[in-house]
């Protein structure tokens, strides 16, 4: 047998530190007194040991940012030495946030995920905390109990006086729209006597109106009095929309009433509420008067506030009025919307006016407005009213020159239109591309 041939022991130390840990720096390599390989068949076979990592190395790896290292040493970390670590750099959130993209599920507990949390929201955006915690929560590792219990803790244990932790928390809660776990959450604070900010109140109002949570947000309310949070227009304006939705206009005037008599001045916002409130009733001339209560308070209308009006109209089948008021509106400087110019054309459409109908959408082209679909919808119900198939097909093909793409909505106006016409090879045509494209 030949003998082995002993390697440089420089030239070892360096393809130990590039092989093993991928860097040539060979800061991570490990001394050894001889290493040789033999000139054998026989596979080689070689050790390496990583010495357990302490929280003083990791913070120090974590300071330096030697991301690839504590990539490779994620899998040997314990919850012990991450959370030390973390403690340790409680006044750099920024790194913190950087090493929570290596927190490893297997080796991490609640309390390495709540002092994360505690540390980066200590960052001047609340962006990236907000998204840490939303990703958090989706995963559902943690009960939102064992959370609030994580986060009082780490608070208490980082000195940190602020309940932002707790009002990204619920705010979490709020934007991936888990109502139900959002107020239980603000139950908790109130036991440990944390008050949240008025904002997080308003995101759970919002909320519970957009989930049809009608009980919710009135105990909310009513606690958030009887804790003495005080509300802002905007909370007000929650609760205006909220009665003027059940049709207590009424009552809706006597918020605003109320919330003047706080020192708080209802805004367009405010007005425009009431006023949809009214239309939604058909009562134009309560709308009309609100209308001008605003005005008379200095308060200017806005593009809603005369939207709103004239799709109110355009329902009464007052399009003269409807009309009138949208030059009155563009005299004074405001472009209406296209949701706006819509409500006329429908209007007319629905007059069988196709004239005006299409007037009006020439218009908005020309102010540089785009039609939408729901523009597009109108006008083909109208023309194939009518029997005006081609005029129809040269709208559907306008829509894919504008790359507007048709809904439901579309093809069930299509398909209903050339059934009337008896044109049924056309209908089940259409019916079978509205399959294809998904567009059920």
């Amino acid at each position: 047998m030949k003998p082995c041939k002993s390697f440089d022991l420089i030239v070892l130390k360096h393809l130990n530190s590039t092989t093993i840990f991928g860097t040539t720096q060979g800061q991570y390599a490990f001394p050894f007194s001889s290493l040789s390989i033999c000139q054998t068949k026989s596979p080689i076979t070689k050790t390496t040991h990583i010495p357990p990592v302490t929280p003083q190395s990791l913070q120090k790896s974590i300071s330096s940012s030697q991301w690839h290292f504590i990539e490779q040493i994620s899998d040997t970390l314990t919850p012990t030495t991450i959370s030390t670590a973390l403690y340790n750099l409680r006044t750099s959130p920024t790194l913190v946030l950087q090493f929570t993209e290596y927190l490893n599920p297997n080796n991490t507990d609640i309390e390495c995920y709540c002092l994360s949390i505690a540390i980066i929201c200590q960052l001047p955006s609340p962006k990236s905390s907000l998204q840490f915690i939303k990703t958090l929560i989706s995963s559902r590792r943690f009960s939102y109990n064992d959370v609030f219990n994580g986060l009082v803790a780490a608070r208490e244990r980082l000195g940190i006086s602020s309940t932002i932790v707790f009002d990204l928390w619920i705010k979490g809660f709020c934007e991936l729209k888990r109502a139900d776990e959002a107020f239980k959450c603000f139950y908790l604070m109130k036991r440990k006597g944390v008050l949240p900010k008025i904002e997080t109140c308003n995101n759970m109002l919002s909320l519970f109106i957009r989930s049809n949570h009608t009980h919710s947000t009135w105990v909310l309310f009513a606690e958030m009095f009887r804790l003495k949070i005080n509300p802002t227009v905007y909370t007000y304006n929650i609760m205006v929309n909220l009665l003027c939705k059940e049709g207590k206009i009424k009552k809706a005037k006597e918020f605003i009433a109320n919330m003047e008599t706080l020192g708080l001045k209802p805004n367009v916002v405010t007005y425009n509420t009431i006023i949809n409130g009214y239309c939604a009733k058909k009562d134009l001339d309560g709308a009309k008067r609100v209308f001008n209560r605003m005005k008379a308070k200095g308060i200017q209308p806005d593009t809603y506030s005369y939207g709103a009006l004239i799709s109110c109209m355009c329902k009464e089948e007052r399009f003269n009025d409807a009309s009138e008021l949208m030059s009155k509106m563009e005299e004074i400087g405001l472009v209406p919307t296209a949701i706006t110019y819509n409500t006329l054309i429908d209007g007319y459409c629905n007059k069988e006016n196709l004239e005006m109908a299409f007037h009006y959408k020439d218009e908005m082209v020309k102010k540089g407005i785009q039609p939408s679909v729901s523009t597009y919808n109108s006008l083909i119900h109208a023309l194939l009213f009518e029997g005006k198939e081609s005029e129809a097909e040269d709208m559907m093909e306008e829509m894919r020159i504008e790359k507007l793409i048709p809904d439901a909505i579309t093809y069930n106006i299509l398909i209903n239109g050339y059934s009337r016409s008896g044109n049924a090879q056309k209908a089940f045509a259409l019916h079978d591309e509205m399959i294809t494209k998904g567009a059920l």
